[in-house]
């Protein structure tokens, strides 16, 4: 098998990362597979946000876990807090996708293109990722959202696309089994 087809089968949600954080060389790698995803028209409508800081981080999972437990529906606080309380899981370090505004509809499908080759691209690197919707309650309230969006240094008119977590895995797991029934060939 090749070694694009064993990334991709070999691939899981990382949820349980060491605190080592990555080398300069492994995160510029990862960056770069981000940008080289394709996109609509070749718009290219995100910016790659290579984040280590580890005290704003913890700020930004704060603020989620925050707006997690304010909701009416606990289940989601719930999962997290059974699965260790931390909404980035100890990773060390992230990348965050903000996207164009402007071109939301087709820069939200390439930000999950994006995201696709930074997850491989941590693979094929023996990094461990997972891609993490969960930043989003952080940007929830709107005044804490432009607040997150300067000091993550998004460009004007750019929003919260989404984010993937990396470090190197503390735990490891098998990833999941496919469902080949889902696959229909039209002959």
């Amino acid at each position: 098998m090749n070694e694009t087809l064993k990334a991709i089968e070999n691939r899981y949600s990382c949820r349980d990362f060491k605190p080592e954080m990555l080398s300069e060389e492994v995160l510029q790698a990862i960056a770069k597979a981000a940008v080289q995803a394709p996109s609509a028209m070749n718009r290219q409508p995100w910016r790659i946000v290579v984040v280590k800081d580890q005290e704003l981080m913890q700020e930004i999972e704060q603020e989620g876990l925050k707006t997690l437990s304010d909701m009416e529906d606990k289940s989601a606080y719930n999962r997290i807090m059974e699965r260790g309380g931390k909404l980035f899981y100890g990773a060390p370090s992230m990348i965050v996708v903000p996207i164009d505004s402007a071109e939301y509809a087709s820069a939200m499908l390439d930000c999950g293109i994006v995201c696709q080759n930074i997850v491989l691209a941590a693979e094929s690197l023996g990094v461990g990722s997972v891609i993490c919707g969960l930043l989003r309650t952080a940007f929830a309230k709107e005044e804490r959202a432009k607040e997150w969006a300067a000091r993550l240094k998004f460009p004007e008119g750019y929003v919260l696309g989404c984010s993937v977590l990396l470090g190197y895995a503390n735990t490891s797991k098998q990833p999941h089994e496919p469902d080949i029934e889902k696959i229909v060939v039209l002959e």
